[in-house]
């Protein structure tokens, strides 16, 4: 099983794919994940990565190609995995499929997750965090027990990527980067698009049935 969940931030295919990660047993690979562990681990594309984000730049394609491509080889992904947040353009989607074919491999699915812009934003800038121990929250959804503090006792705060203009922001980029890859998958009838404004489990439920049918075609 080799899936690509595509979808704008605070969509909620992050929890779609840690649920299906631990269905299957496959790695949930999110590429903001392995960015930080490259960067951890120092590895040469990791310290290339760091270069530009130290420098304030966006970390081109080719060196999120490049990371993308390190994962793929650990032994872990043998039986499939689920990537989360890569492609986000054509050029990466073209050097995704570029990598799979020289093993000999494809992408099984794509699953495009969709909510309207005002979700989304009520979503993410409902996001609270904890500068301590990393903890997340949501002022509607998963309210701490006190308001405005963490269970380790520090006052949350809110990231300036959650704020309501930065958010409207980023959902442009997306969307600008993005629409041609729907397009690109949707042309090779791997696309499945999910509505994602339901409960947690009305859309998992949609996506076991994207992924049975393409088992099934």
């Amino acid at each position: 099983m080799r899936l690509v969940f595509l979808g704008p931030p605070g969509v909620g295919k992050g929890t779609q794919a840690e649920r299906l990660s631990k269905q299957y047993r496959v790695p949930h690979i999110a590429t903001g994940d392995i960015l930080r562990a490259a960067m951890a681990n120092k590895t040469p594309v990791g310290l290339e990565a760091k270069s530009y984000i130290d420098a304030g730049k966006l970390v081109p394609d080719d060196v999120i190609i490049n990371i993308i491509r390190e994962r793929l080889k650990e032994h872990d992904t043998k039986e499939g995995y689920i990537l989360d947040g890569f492609p986000r353009t054509i050029k990466q989607g073209e050097a995704l499929s570029k990598t799979l074919e020289q093993s000999g491999e494809k992408i099984d699915r794509a699953l495009y997750f969709e909510l309207p812009e005002e979700e989304l934003v009520k979503r993410i800038a409902g996001r609270r965090s904890c500068p301590a121990c990393k903890k997340v929250y949501h002022t509607a959804f998963n309210p701490p027990p006190q308001e405005g503090v963490c269970t380790c006792g520090t006052a949350l705060v809110q990231r300036k990527d959650d704020r309501p203009e930065t958010v409207k922001e980023r959902l442009a980029v997306y969307r600008n980067e993005t629409a041609p890859l729907i397009q690109y998958y949707k042309e090779r009838g791997l696309l499945s698009q999910i509505d994602a404004d339901q409960s947690v489990e009305a859309v998992a439920k949609r996506v076991q049935d994207a992924i049975f049918q393409k088992k099934s075609s």
